[in-house]
Order: structure tokens, then sequence, then C-alpha cells
């Protein structure tokens, strides 16, 4: 692991670092806020997952989340969304390879090689995190936007017993069904879509559910509301009676401007969950 910056932010520090990963077979960069807690023991962690065209810095210098962290003693992760590199597969478009990896186990050529952001998440950052800094992997729970709240969502319930809380900001809730998920679903997965399944919200909400709460906020003016589907999550939790909180909030898009807004409920939200 390199260390690339380190500055105090809140009282805590706002670093940033590579590694060399072994799911995805490149240096992966990540960014990680340790609150001054971290300084006497291990403290609880929660993830932010980036949406399409993202890097680890965009949450990390757009959210705002850093104060209401430092505030409850909880440390902030800010993963890459795909790998990089010039030998790594591409495409021109803006949602599909790097910057776009949807966080899923890619099985098809060109991106089988390098787009295993799954695995990544999951098992190289997650290992080389609780080795390597003071957090506590029993208490960990995970958020994100867009892209990364559909990965947020797909994590929590593919992972029982991981995250003891989930939220997203305007995920991307029915991929398989939608523009935004059968493009890149298709190209990352082929066209068996039984192998979709995993990676798509509402149908594990309608097959798994999450063991926890659930908060999402979404946008009446999201610009991609149509994509998003946040409507079928909806159902699926209703009819699974799942313990969850699902907001539409008047005015607001899909932009930086709508996540800083609700932040703060959303790290609260959290820290009710990671100091019981």
């Amino acid at each position: 692991m390199k260390t690339i910056s380190e500055n105090v932010c809140f009282g805590g520090m706002q670093g940033v670092y590579s590694h060399a990963s072994s799911a995805t077979k490149c240096d992966m960069t990540f960014g990680l806020f340790l609150p001054l807690e971290a300084r006497d023991g291990p403290v609880p962690v929660l993830w932010y997952l980036s949406g399409l065209t993202c890097t680890h810095d965009n949450a990390m210098t757009k959210a705002g989340a850093q104060i209401w962290a430092a505030e409850h003693g909880i440390a902030l992760v800010f993963p890459d969304t795909s790998p990089r590199g010039e030998n790594i597969a591409d495409d021109d478009a803006y949602d599909l390879g790097q910057g776009a990896g949807f966080y899923v186990n890619a099985t098809e050529n060109p991106w089988s090689p390098h787009f295993q952001m799954f695995d990544y998440i999951t098992r190289d950052l997650h290992e080389l995190l609780f080795a390597e800094f003071a957090l506590d992997p029993n208490r960990q729970a995970i958020t994100g936007h867009s892209m990364g709240g559909h990965g947020a969502l797909t994590l929590a319930m593919n992972l029982p017993g991981r995250f003891r809380s989930v939220s997203a900001f305007s995920p991307i809730c029915h991929p398989t069904t939608s523009d935004w998920g059968r493009k890149q679903l298709g190209a990352y997965l082929g066209d068996d879509k039984s192998k979709w399944a995993a990676y798509d919200a509402t149908l594990l909400m309608r097959n798994k559910g999450f063991d926890g709460p659930i908060l999402t906020d979404t946008g009446t003016n999201d610009q991609f509301l149509d994509l998003l589907m946040p409507e079928t999550f909806a159902e699926a939790c209703i009819k699974r009676r799942q313990q969850a909180t699902l907001r539409m909030q008047p005015g607001y898009d899909h932009s930086y401007f709508f996540v800083q807004s609700f932040m703060e409920d959303h790290v609260a939200f959290h820290a009710e969950a990671l100091w019981v």
C-alpha cells in the first residue's frame, strides 16, 4: 500500500492510498477518512460507493460526509468505481468500462480479466483496510449514490451479516429491466439473464431481503428517475414487509447538491445502527 496524500480534516485524517489488487489485477486507489477516535482504537466504518464516471475522489470532496462522520466517530471508505489503466478494457460510452464497473464480477471478454469489482470491494479492499487501519470489522455499514446505490443495496443483501445498515441516494433499483443496467449487465455477464439477478436490488429484495434497516432518498426532479425505478424497490419492500424508509425528496435532482443535502441524515441513520 502506498500513501498518496493525508490531510487533517475535522480533527481526523483524510487519506488517499493505492494498492495492488489481486481481484482487478491492477493498482487501485481509495480514500479513507479516519475520525479522531481511531487514535484510541478501532472505529465503525461506513462504505460509500460512487456512481457512473466517478473515481474515489468525487464523494470524498463533494458529498460533505466527513463533518458528520467526525461528529459520530465513524470512518468513511471511498473506493474507486472500476479498474483503470492503459491495458484495461474500456468503452467510448460514459456508462460502460472504466468508471462504470457496476460492482459486479464480469464473466465476459474483454471485461473479465480486470472487472471483478464485487470481489475487489468485498475481499481485497476489505482485507487491506482491516489489516492496516483501526477499523472494527464487526461494525460496518454501506451507502452509495446512483450506480453506487445499486452497489450498496446489492452488496448488503448478498452478504448477510456483514453490514448492520444500508442506505442509498438515487439508487438504480431494477437494472435487469432498465436501460441503466441491461446494457452493462449484458456486456459484463453475457446474455444469460439468470446471472443478472444477483445484481438487481429489486429482485434481491423479493428473494432475500436485508436483516437490518434501509434508508433511500431520491429526488422528485431527478432527471434519471425513469432509469432508477425506485417504485419497483418500494413495492418489493412492501411485499416483503422489509424494515425500510424510502423517501422521495421534492425538487431535488441527481447531483451532489442533492447528496450533500441529506448526507447528515444518512450518517446519523448508520450511526444509530453502528453504535448499538
